[in-house]
């Protein structure tokens, strides 16, 4: 389908012919855009070339077309290097995408997977399989995280619906809560298992991305393509919602299924990134904020910008916990959450002191 285009101040007006699509796209936005795409190349890059294992970036690109200098290189980028990097983007682009979906479904700017325990759910019910159940297929991970995170995602809001105060600080402490009730609950689950299912457990709760495989690779591959057209198709619903149920009823949105819609959304994203790599904190919270101070967008737009920024997050994240302190790996989790602890105080202290609790 051709377009034609033409220029609005800062922005670009891209029409289909016959004038039946019309999209407004602000310049900056997408600058921003392509700067975070080269940004996570870069990272990629370096993730490629760094490790205990010397390879420059010539040899790297010679690999990945077919022409390695040997068997081992050849070994360490495709089998260990490229799936880890490969996951590391996927995993930080579903953990934005789900914080931006929890954050305009509940109009809380606080609202975060890892932060209100919906991550916490999907890590309970992973362990349980884990610990309780260890001839479980693998491929039924993303499944039992996703009704665990579900289960959390309807307590959290049945649990600070219909209480008055302040909506989004309420809403904080009662998952903030409920997260801690759940971690007990893994915790306990930890320290009476048999101790070698335990320990499997407890490294991949450290949000680790240094066991990634293809078919790793490949299962969070498929949850995005499946939930990706979902909440950019709902992103127009979405804008909407932020002007609140009321107005949003009065101008024919479905609200109730938008809503329900967006929370299962959010909470696929986040269950499927847990179940492979483990709990990965603070990304769903940071992302969205980061995408909207670096451009203002239509949330179309927004959404590809939180999803880039959650990817460039992670991959650095975990390319600073293998090089900083090699030989020692850090986890990217750790990492992530050395990070948002300032960025959810900062937050925090800001809505604080917009109203009382």
């Amino acid at each position: 389908m051709s377009a034609g285009a033409g220029h609005l101040r800062d922005h670009i007006v891209v029409r289909t012919p016959g004038e039946r699509l019309a999209l407004r796209l602000p310049i900056r936005a997408l600058a921003a855009v392509l700067v975070l795409a080269g940004l996570l190349v870069a990272v990629f890059a370096l993730s490629l070339v760094t490790g205990s294992y010397d390879i420059d970036l010539a040899t790297v690109v010679l690999t990945l077309t077919g022409n390695a200098p040997s068997d081992a290189i050849d070994n360490v980028v495709w089998q260990f290097r490229f799936p880890r990097a490969l996951a590391a983007a996927l995993v930080g682009a579903m953990m934005a995408l789900s914080g931006s979906a929890l954050q305009n479904v509940t109009r809380n700017g606080l609202a975060d997977p890892s932060l209100i325990g919906i991550s916490q759910g999907a890590a309970l019910a992973v362990v349980f399989g884990i610990v309780l159940a260890p001839g479980l297929d693998y491929s039924w991970r993303p499944i039992l995280a996703f009704g665990g995170a579900l289960t959390i995602a309807a307590l959290v809001q049945a649990l600070s619906h219909q209480k008055r105060g302040n909506g989004a600080i309420r809403f904080i402490l009662v998952g903030i809560g409920v997260a801690a009730f759940v971690t007990s609950l893994t915790s306990a689950m930890l320290t009476y298992g048999d101790i070698d299912r335990a320990v499997s457990a407890l490294a991949w709760l450290a949000g680790s991305i240094n066991a990634a495989t293809w078919n790793d690779v490949v299962l969070l591959s498929l949850w995005c393509a499946a939930l990706c057209p979902l909440i950019l198709g709902l992103s127009r619903i979405m804008s909407v919602l932020r002007m609140g149920e009321e107005t949003a009823t009065g101008l024919g949105a479905p609200v109730r299924w938008a809503r329900y819609g967006l929370i299962c959304i959010g909470v696929g994203f986040a269950a499927a990134a847990t179940a492979i790599v483990g709990p990965l904190g603070f990304v769903g919270l940071i992302a969205p904020h980061a995408a909207r101070r670096i451009a203002r967008a239509s949330l179309g737009l927004h959404t590809i910008l939180t999803a880039l920024c959650g990817a460039l997050l992670v991959a650095a994240a975990d390319l600073a916990g293998r090089a900083l302190f090699a030989p020692v790996q850090i986890p990217a989790g750790l990492v992530t959450a050395i990070i948002g602890v300032p960025v959810f105080v900062y937050l925090l202290q800001r809505n604080a002191a917009r109203s009382q609790l």
